[in-house]
């Protein structure tokens, strides 16, 4: 086999496996709110990956994990994340304290829509500064940012 052939296997290889990453996180999301063109229905502010992790190492945020428990065992959360019983139920005093501190929301993937949920109730029990991070966890993980496991 050419060298060609090599690295276009391993190229097919990592493609396949983001391509299963991907389809473990959607099976974790049961939030699906989405138009035709897959934007979320929300006006909250978006954040990227990068951005996120830029807050974090600046202690400039507080990350929220929308995400069932089924998505946290298989792909893990953010480090310090707040995990959230339930994106619509959760009870508004699982959140910080504090509602001037900025809060960070995520899901599964750009295809979840549990995190602009999740976000929206934010603001209605009265925090001030929410975002989302609509690449979600799998988005985090494909960036090859840190995580922290849960048991199994």
């Amino acid at each position: 086999m050419s060298r060609l052939g090599r690295s276009g296997t391993v190229l097919s290889m990592r493609s396949l496996g983001f391509a299963f990453l991907l389809a473990i996180a959607a099976t974790g999301c049961s939030k699906t709110e989405t138009t035709a063109a897959g934007d979320h229905k929300s006006s909250i502010p978006e954040v990227t990956v990068a951005q996120v992790d830029s807050m974090l190492a600046k202690n400039e945020c507080q990350a929220v994990d929308a995400n069932g428990e089924g998505t946290r065992k298989k792909l893990g959360t953010l480090p310090g994340a707040v995990l959230l019983t339930d994106s619509e139920m959760f009870a508004p005093s699982e959140l910080p304290a504090d509602k001037a501190k900025t809060l960070v929301f995520y899901c599964a993937n750009t295809q979840c829509g549990a995190s602009h949920e999740a976000a929206e109730k934010a603001l209605t029990a009265g925090h001030k500064n929410v975002r989302v991070m609509p690449e979600g966890i799998a988005g985090w993980v494909k960036a090859g940012k840190q995580t922290t496991k849960l048991g199994s």
